[in-house]
């Protein structure tokens, strides 16, 4: 994976994003996340993506000459705004592209903007506090899917 000298562009999802997104999904998943068991099939995240993540309308790809780099699905629930998903091509991590993605976020998204991941990915952890998110709870994880210790992030602090 190469980020050589053409542009790479942020740009909303489309249903042809759905497979190369799933593939980042699952790729970052099986690398950094490998203490996180998967609940569902692969066949079930392509169609969760496919049929859930894209028609929303609030998933972000970095794609460069058709390639796609990384993705984020952001939300808006009645508790305030989410970055629910935030993957980077495992191939691609340290360019600076989930940084990009963060800036995105905090200008499409009204603070306080907050997020979860896993109390053992302390990559992801490292990453989003020296963003600027803050610990708002430690959860032991029996509300997550995966029953992992979790974290949720708050930003602004």
């Amino acid at each position: 994976m190469s980020s050589g000298g053409s542009s790479i562009i942020l740009r909303q999802a489309n249903s042809g994003d759905a497979d190369a997104i799933a593939s980042i999904h699952l790729g970052a998943r099986q690398r950094y996340l490998a203490f996180a068991p998967l609940v569902h099939s692969e066949a079930e995240v392509r169609a969760w993506i496919r049929e859930q993540i894209i028609p929303a309308g609030m998933t972000w790809v970095l794609d460069q000459d058709r390639v796609i780099l990384a993705y984020m699905t952001l939300a808006r629930h009645s508790d305030g705004a989410w970055i629910d998903q935030l993957y980077v091509h495992p191939d691609a991590t340290g360019r600076g592209y989930g940084t990009t993605l963060l800036a995105a976020a905090r200008h499409t998204l009204s603070a306080p903007i907050r997020l979860y991941t896993f109390q053992e990915n302390t990559g992801a952890r490292r990453f989003y506090e020296r963003a600027g998110f803050v610990i708002e709870r430690l959860s032991d994880g029996l509300t997550n899917e995966e029953k992992c210790p979790d974290v949720l992030y708050r930003w602004p602090a």
